[in-house]
């Protein structure tokens, strides 16, 4: 009752779903329910996917329930007069003796122009593994134990004596009960050859598409002594039922110490989600945020120091502020010109792959000249070079 291609109007809808007519044969239902799915698979309308989803299930429900129908049709007509199927018309049908012999006798002349009872048996044989089509011997058996007045088997008085290879059975002409094998022959040949075999895409071997690159901006701070970062992403993803959703996940990235400009933090399987095609991964690129005072080069740290003129020739005690808060207090009793450099060790960026080392800090000096000087300071400047130089 809840069947609907057991309904009319359900059986009604179903033949229109796949554009046949009522007397479509299963055949025709096959074909024309492989050519809408290979049309209205979801995978090849990503524009209208809605749309095709829904027709694609309309699709396999009417194809379920008209070939279980037609199914069951051929197989109660079979049952109530088993000497003929849709496939083989009754006028078709030849006895025993005609047709199946008459097959048997072209295999057998292509191997030998007189073949002997013993190559006979052994064709049949050879026959019976290939195919469940029943021997010769088989067939004899029936004829013998059929009524040529009626056609109806009956059950005999005394067991059937087994023939032997050497006494073959020359089958008679024109018995009245040879018809009916051929027709069992027609109707397992016809099982095996109505419904065509259709393959199924998702069975191919899924590729990966390529990585999804995003950029990861930290702070020499973070890069020099490391951190903890979360990401929220939202992707799409295949639900249980096949539908597309979106998802929200967290992503968790540690900073090492050290890490430069490039490192890359790949998340494997993290991508969005496609019908036919495998998640693609997230690549995370390191980037440097430009800091207001340093300026990474490698492992080390440069720092711009500006001094006066005077202190540049006299002498100076500075205060330089180090990467971290921390600051350091340095006296330079030796002239200071323009392009002087001062290394410290050990105060740069740490060495990823060295634990525990670190590079330098370059301080590189900058002379405030004065952008005016009296006639007085010029000739005092002037007497004080010239002993000097």
């Amino acid at each position: 009752m809840g069947d609907p291609a057991r309904s009319p109007g359900g059986t009604q809808n179903f033949h229109s779903v796949l554009g046949i007519p009522k007397s479509a044969s299963l055949l025709d239902i096959s074909k024309a329910y492989k050519s809408l799915v290979m049309r209205w698979h979801p995978d090849k309308n990503s524009s209208n996917k809605d749309e095709a989803e829904a027709k694609f299930r309309a699709i396999n429900e009417a194809y379920r329930a008209l070939s279980t129908k037609k199914r069951e049709e051929e197989t109660n007509k079979f049952s109530d007069d088993p000497t003929t199927t849709p496939e083989t018309p009754p006028s078709q049908t030849k006895p025993v003796d005609e047709s199946f012999f008459s097959r048997f006798s072209r295999s057998s002349s292509r191997r030998s122009h007189t073949p002997t009872p013993a190559l006979k048996k052994s064709l049949s044989r050879n026959a019976s593994r290939r195919s469940t089509t029943p021997t010769p011997a088989d067939f004899l058996s029936r004829t013998t134990s059929t009524s040529s007045s009626s056609g109806a088997a009956t059950p005999t008085s005394t067991p059937m004596t087994p023939r032997t290879p050497t006494t073959p059975r020359t089958p008679t002409a024109g018995g009245g009960g040879g018809g009916a094998p051929p027709a069992l022959l027609s109707k397992v040949t016809s099982r095996r050859s109505s419904t065509p075999i259709i393959y199924s895409q998702s069975r191919a071997a899924r590729r990966k598409p390529p990585p999804i690159e995003k950029r990861l901006e930290c702070t020499l701070e973070e890069l020099c002594h490391g951190c903890g970062k979360k990401i929220k992403i939202t992707r799409d993803a295949i639900s249980d039922s096949g539908m597309i959703v979106q998802e929200e996940e967290i992503l968790k990235i540690k900073i090492k110490p050290g890490w430069k400009k490039g490192t890359k933090i790949t998340f494997e399987g993290k991508g969005d989600e496609r019908p036919g095609t495998l998640p693609a991964d997230i690549i995370f690129i390191i980037d440097e945020k430009r800091h207001p005072i340093f300026k990474r080069e490698g492992d080390d740290l440069e720092l711009g120091v500006e001094v006066p003129l005077v202190q540049a020739l006299t002498g100076c005690t500075i205060t330089v502020p180090l990467l971290g808060g921390e600051k350091m207090t340095l006296s330079f009793e030796d002239i200071i010109f323009p392009g002087y450099e001062k290394i410290i060790p050990g105060q740069g960026m740490p060495i990823s792959k060295e634990g525990g080392r670190r590079g330098d800090l370059r301080l590189k000096f900058l002379v405030s000249f004065p952008s005016e000087l009296s006639d007085a300071q010029l000739s005092d400047v002037v007497s004080i070079l010239n002993d000097c130089c």
